[in-house]
């Protein structure tokens, strides 16, 4: 049987599952919560908005904000249960994707989707407790979760593409994908749970993932050949581990110090605004079921879709500017339209105003692919998997803390300002802002990573 180099579809496909469930899961313990305070039945509400309570100073309209903490804190600990073997995972697997090949990085944390439906599948039928999912959470994060699944996805991308310029557009397909896969199953979520209710959305999620699993395992051709994976399998597990912690830290010894520094301050940039992007983004599901939004499923569902014209204008910002502007200024264009989205929505108390929010985010994407590029950009072929693995963990570490510290802030001040963890994310913006500058007050600017890999120049050979 012939196999591909294509990995966009699995990509695809685990994004449109993951993504069908994952605000799911949030109305699911939304609506369980709320059932337990008020002891009846949640109900929804006709139109676009939700059985919400106005009135501030109805004994409801209490026990509303209360739900809402409650949801904000039980969501966050969530977080925390599978970020911990989450984040061991995707670091060896991810880091040995340069010796034993990619496709481990990309089943494993597949599979663990596949057992976290068919775990919520099941106490979603039989009305469990909620505290179950504090479980299927550790299972998932032992199998790798979100962050190994990218990063794989993302190494396996630089693999097999040789010119710079194309690297850089094929990572932001891969992110494109995400923001439009995003989009479209959130939109289908509402319609998911209106129609089938909970339980057989969570099948239909499962469904995908087995059709996921069997593609990666038999039409996916690995970028690692068979003769060295055959010789690493005989590789004790000790060996294995000493192996993976050796090669990112050869990546950061061996390099010249210019290289070096330039890729702490780039990692640093990666996850300064990847913790205000994924902290404000993620309040967003809260924040409209609360009132004055009092939104529904299906608008819920219409607000996530909002989020694929992002991606796409994103996406279409990233290839336009790419042949005209330096890698740094397009990073730059990108925060300040993340916080031109985000200083919108901490003031909208209507559907219209929040669905605008989405106008000044028009390119709030841009900074996340091209910033992987970048340090893609500044190793050798053979250390790509170390750096992604580094951006793997990042990523992990940087989205749990975020997501932390964001729902205990939401929690701490949903019943006086509902918007203020939205300003707060705009505000903290301001950091990886400023290191932007520094590098360009420097001179540290994209011009410097040309220089700096030894394919291109001679200059890493000179300095070492």
């Amino acid at each position: 049987m012939r196999k591909v180099l294509c990995v966009e579809p699995v990509i695809f496909v685990y994004l449109f599952a993951c993504s069908l469930t994952s605000p799911l899961v949030q109305q699911f313990i939304y609506r369980r919560l709320w059932e337990e305070e008020y002891n009846s039945t949640f109900l929804g509400g006709d139109g676009n908005a939700t059985h919400c309570e106005q009135n501030k100073s109805s004994p409801a309209y209490i026990k509303q904000k209360e739900v809402q903490e409650k949801a904000s804190v039980f969501n966050m600990q969530l977080d925390l249960t599978g970020a911990v073997p989450s984040l061991v995972v995707a670091f060896v697997i991810v880091a040995n994707g340069d010796r034993q090949g990619r496709k481990r990085s990309l089943v494993l944390p597949s599979m663990g989707a596949l057992i976290a439906d068919i775990c919520l599948t099941v106490i979603s039928h039989f009305s469990l407790s909620l505290s179950i999912l504090y479980a299927v959470a550790f299972i998932t994060g032992l199998f790798g979760s979100m962050a190994t699944f990218l990063g794989g996805g993302f190494a396996f991308i630089a693999d097999v593409c040789h010119d710079e310029k194309q690297k850089t557009t094929r990572i932001a397909v891969v992110d494109l994908i995400f923001g439009v896969v995003s989009g479209l199953a959130g939109l289908s979520s509402g319609y998911f749970l209106r129609g089938i209710g909970f339980t057989w959305t969570f099948v239909t999620a499962s469904l995908l993932h087995v059709v996921n699993i069997i593609y990666i395992i038999f039409f996916l051709e690995d970028t690692v050949g068979i003769s060295e994976l055959q010789h690493q399998a005989s590789a004790s597990c000790k060996e294995l581990l000493r192996e993976t912690f050796s090669g990112v830290y050869m990546l950061f010894k061996t390099a010249p110090y210019k290289k070096r520094i330039l890729i702490i301050v780039l990692l640093f940039t990666f996850m300064a605004y990847l913790f205000t992007m994924v902290g404000g983004s993620s309040l967003f599901t809260l924040y409209e079921l609360d009132e004055p939004l009092c939104w529904n499923e299906v608008y819920i569902g219409y607000g996530a879709a909002a989020f694929t014209s992002v991606s796409l204008t994103s996406f279409l910002g990233v290839y336009l500017f790419s042949k005209c502007l330096k890698d740094i200024y397009i990073v730059f264009i990108g925060i300040f339209s993340y916080i031109g989205g985000m200083v919108m929505a901490a003031f909208a108390k209507t559907t219209l105003l929040m669905f605008l929010v989405r106008v000044p985010s028009l390119l709030c994407f841009m900074p996340i692919p091209v910033l992987r590029s970048m340090l893609s950009k500044v190793v050798l072929a053979g250390e790509q998997g170390a750096v992604f693995a580094c951006i793997a963990c990042l990523e992990v570490v940087t989205g749990t803390m975020a997501l932390s510290v964001f729902n205990i802030i939401y929690a701490a001040t949903v019943a006086w300002f509902s918007g203020f963890s939205f300003l707060l994310s705009a505000g903290l913006c301001l950091i990886p802002l400023a290191v932007l500058c520094w590098l360009l007050c420097t001179s540290w600017n994209g011009e410097d990573l040309a220089v700096l890999v030894p394919e291109v120049s001679s200059i890493e050979s000179v300095e070492s």
